[in-house]
C-alpha cells in the first residue's frame, strides 16, 4: 500500500513592513530633526501671525468685514446671514477660536493651492507625469484622515505644525486633480489657434489654458478648503488649537452642550467658506464666458 505524505500547510511568509517604516521614520529625525523643527516653529508663526491680524480690530468691525465681503460675492442675503452668523459666533464666545481656525485653514489651503496647481498643470502637459501624479493622489485619497496624524505627529510634535502638515497632505489631492483636469478640457482649438499665432508655450499656457480652466481650478480651491476644514477639526486631537480642541475637549469630558455649540461653529463656518469659495467659482465661470465669447 502506498503512503501519501502529509501536505504541510503553506503561509506566506511575515513582511516586516512596519519595521521598515520605524527604521525609516527613525533616520529621517536622526537626520532631518533641525529641518523638521523649524518647519513647525515656521509654520507656527505664520499660524499665530495671522490669528492676531484677524483678531486685531474689534469683533463687530471683523463681523462687519465679514459680512461686507459676503455681500460683495453672493449680495444681500448671504450678506446678512454672514452678519447674523458671526454674531452668533461671537454670542457662543466662539469667535477667537473660530478664527484660529480660519487662520489654519487659509494657510493650510494656500500651501495645498500652490502644490496641487502646478502638479495639475504638470499632469496635463505630461502623460508620464500624470501616470505617475496618480497613483499618489489616489493613496492620499483614500488613507484614513486619523492616520495622517500619525506621522505627522512624530516629524513635528503637538501643536500647530502636525495639523497643518497633515491638513495639506489630506486637502492636496482635489485639487491637483481638477487642475488638469481643467486644462486637459480647454478645447484643443483654441490651443491650435494660439499657436497659429506663434504664440509659445508658455503664453498659451498663461493666456489660454488656465483662464479658460479657471472654474475647474477653483472648483479645486472650494474643495481644498472645506477638506483643509475638517481636517483642521479632526487635528484638534493633537494640539492644534481652534474649534477642533474644543470640540475634542468637549467630547473627552463629556460636555453635551458646550460640544453643540461648538459643532455649531463648525457649521457657520464651513458655509461661509464654501459659499465664498463657490462664489469665486462662479465668477471664473463667467469669465471663461466672455473669453470664449471674445474668442469667437
Amino acid at each position: 500500500m502506498r503512503v501519501v505524505p502529509a501536505v504541510t500547510d503553506w503561509e506566506v511568509p511575515r513582511i516586516p513592513l512596519g519595521e521598515w517604516f520605524s527604521e525609516l521614520v527613525g533616520w529621517l529625525q536622526d537626520n532631518l530633526g533641525d529641518f523638521f523643527t523649524a518647519v513647525s516653529d515656521g509654520l507656527e508663526s505664520a499660524v499665530m501671525s495671522l490669528a492676531d491680524l484677524l483678531t486685531w480690530a474689534p469683533t463687530w468691525v471683523m463681523i462687519l468685514l465679514f459680512a461686507l465681503l459676503a455681500l460683495w460675492l453672493r449680495g444681500w442675503k448671504f450678506g446678512l446671514a454672514a452678519l447674523i452668523g458671526f454674531a452668533l459666533l461671537d454670542g457662543l464666545n466662539s469667535y477667537d477660536s473660530a478664527m484660529q481656525t480660519l487662520s489654519l485653514v487659509l494657510l493650510a489651503g494656500i500651501v495645498a493651492v500652490i502644490i496641487a496647481v502646478p502638479l495639475g498643470i504638470l499632469g496635463a502637459r505630461s502623460d508620464t507625469a500624470s501616470r505617475m501624479i496618480k497613483p499618489v493622489m489616489d493613496f492620499l485619497q483614500t488613507v484614513p484622515q486619523f492616520i495622517y496624524l500619525i506621522p505627522a505627529v512624530i516629524f513635528f510634535g503637538i501643536g500647530v505644525g502636525p495639523g497643518v502638515v497633515a491638513t495639506v497632505m489630506f486637502a492636496l489631492a482635489p485639487g491637483v486633480r481638477l487642475t488638469e483636469l481643467g486644462i486637459r478640457q480647454v478645447d484643443r482649438e483654441m490651443v491650435e489657434a494660439g499657436e497659429a499665432f506663434g504664440s509659445s508655450p508658455a503664453r498659451i499656457l498663461t493666456g489660454i489654458q488656465i483662464p479658460l480652466a479657471m472654474p475647474s481650478i477653483m472648483a479645486g480651491v472650494n474643495q481644498i478648503i472645506m477638506l483643509s476644514l475638517s481636517m483642521v477639526v479632526i487635528a484638534g486631537m493633537v494640539g492644534t488649537p481652534g474649534l477642533g480642541a474644543d470640540v475634542f475637549e468637549a467630547t473627552t469630558r463629556l460636555q453635551l452642550g458646550a460640544g453643540f455649540e461648538y459643532g455649531v461653529s463648525v457649521v457657520i463656518l464651513a458655509i461661509y467658506l464654501d459659499r465664498i469659495t463657490a462664489s469665486l467659482s462662479a465668477k471664473s465661470a463667467v469669465s471663461r464666458a466672455r473669453r470664449l465669447a471674445g474668442a469667437a
